[in-house]
């Protein structure tokens, strides 16, 4: 019996809601500050690492308390409400989500932030 594989992605509306009251979009690392890093490490003779997380909401908690509604796709359980445990593509602060999970993962392995831009 031959075995498929698949990926599905779920993406949540949120833009369907009402806009947060507080700024819950994740900055981006500045052009300034990658151009400083890269220079300092290059004068320093430091290595560069680089790496790509897949999935990268998915790894990160959600914190906000938020519903979803299971669609018709989903079989005998369609319709029922459902807890969102993870961040979601599509939710607005998802991206803030990731962004606290990876600053503390990176903490615990002993990275510091640097204090000019918070996302370095």
């Amino acid at each position: 019996m031959e075995y498929l594989r698949r990926k599905a992605r779920c993406v949540a509306q949120d833009n369907r809601t009402e806009p947060p009251k507080i700024l819950a979009y994740a900055n981006a690392v500045s052009r300034e500050s990658v151009r400083i890093v890269m220079t300092s490490a290059a004068l320093n003779d430091l290595e560069m690492k680089s790496a790509d997380i897949q999935n990268a909401y998915l790894t990160a908690p959600y914190h906000k308390k938020t519903f979803i509604r299971i669609g018709t796709e989903s079989g005998e359980v369609s319709g029922k409400l459902t807890i969102i445990v993870r961040a979601l593509y599509g939710l607005t602060s998802s991206g803030v989500a990731f962004r606290n999970c990876l600053a503390d993962s990176m903490s615990h392995l002993g990275y510091t932030i640097y204090l000019a831009d918070r996302d370095v």
